[in-house]
């Protein structure tokens, strides 16, 4: 269960992880993958977050974040994580655009590097940090 700093539960629109990984697989293809931006309640946090799928990749964009501060995006990482080895991705592209934000968050950039983030420039997006994972499928 992940939970805050002051033990209260961290949700996402409602949600634990592992109700969401519950879901049917056509019921998160609607909840996710809408071909648009989603503006999402994660815990304290309000994301503008788009989730693509092409062949073996799963891309997860991350565009704005507002509040958070109660592992947010480790939480997310997590979730996304075990759905792309679930679902058989051979890999996830991260991209986050925070690198030139009105109001940029020091701590936002020290977590996306410490989680090996480079920044980039992404073809057909620009300036982000980016990041590829590979995975293994669950047996």
């Amino acid at each position: 269960m992940n939970r805050s700093s002051d033990g209260t539960v961290v949700t996402i629109e409602g949600y634990t992880p592992n109700e969401i990984l519950a879901f049917a697989p056509e019921q998160f293809a609607t909840f996710v993958f809408t071909g648009k931006p989603l503006v999402l309640s994660i815990g304290t946090a309000r994301l503008l977050a788009e989730f693509r799928r092409s062949g073996d990749t799963l891309t997860v964009e991350l565009a704005h974040a507002d509040g958070g501060g109660e592992g947010v995006l480790p939480m997310l990482f997590r979730l996304v994580t075990r759905y792309a080895q679930r679902e058989g991705f051979a890999r996830t592209e991260w991209i986050v655009h925070a690198v030139h934000c009105a109001n940029p968050n020091p701590k936002l950039r020290r977590v996306l590097l410490r989680r090996g983030f480079t920044r980039t420039d992404v073809p057909n997006i620009g300036e982000a940090f980016y990041l590829q994972q590979t995975h293994k499928a669950e047996p």
